[in-house]
């Protein structure tokens, strides 16, 4: 049942932001050089490494580590890259990887393949057995603010109490978030 939300949910949403994805991609290969979308390796369900997209909002000589382990992010955003994170605008193309099952809508959110912390502590707790998401418990929790253990601790609250109407609270939370624009740190 969760996969098949998944997949309708995902098709509305790529329905509804193509154009506006469109224009957005239009505005950061205007403002920045290079490619329109940052590829990046994520831990996936059961630990499976897969490519996710997201609107390139960093530029091209920024480290591949977590953004929050940068000694000054903002040095490194792009002319609309604060804009697109605040919005969370910079994450419509991980759509497509709800379309293609390396994500789910609601789950934990996918770790960089080098968060060797974070992988290890969600292995233990068994939090690795679920899709990651684009949204979920922890994002809603806090989102770039928490420390792991707090953060992991989030994930396997969800993974324990997950349900449909659980998923549809966390969607309704992140939509509240994201309109004001809660828990960026950048």
């Amino acid at each position: 049942m969760k996969r098949l939300l998944d997949l309708l949910l995902g098709l509305l949403a790529a329905a509804f932001f193509l154009g506006p994805l469109l224009v957005l991609a239009v505005l950061v290969k205007l403002t920045s050089p290079g490619p329109v979308m940052y590829w990046s390796n994520r831990v996936g369900r059961d630990n499976r490494i897969f490519s996710m997209p997201k609107l390139r909002t960093m530029r091209v000589d920024t480290p591949v580590v977590a953004t929050h382990l940068l000694h000054d992010p903002k040095q490194f955003l792009t002319p609309i890259g604060s804009f697109l994170r605040r919005s969370s605008l910079d994450e419509i193309p991980q759509l497509w990887c709800i379309l293609k099952g390396d994500m789910s809508i609601v789950g934990p959110r996918p770790a960089l393949f080098n968060q060797e912390d974070l992988i290890n502590l969600r292995t233990e707790r068994e939090v690795h057995r679920v899709r990651p998401g684009l949204t979920g418990w922890a994002q809603i929790n806090g989102r770039d603010e928490l420390p792991i253990p707090e953060k992991v601790q989030l994930d396997e609250d969800y993974v324990r109490s997950q349900s449909l109407c659980f998923d549809m609270k966390i969607i309704v939370m992140t939509a509240l978030k994201v309109a004001r624009r809660d828990g960026v740190s950048h």
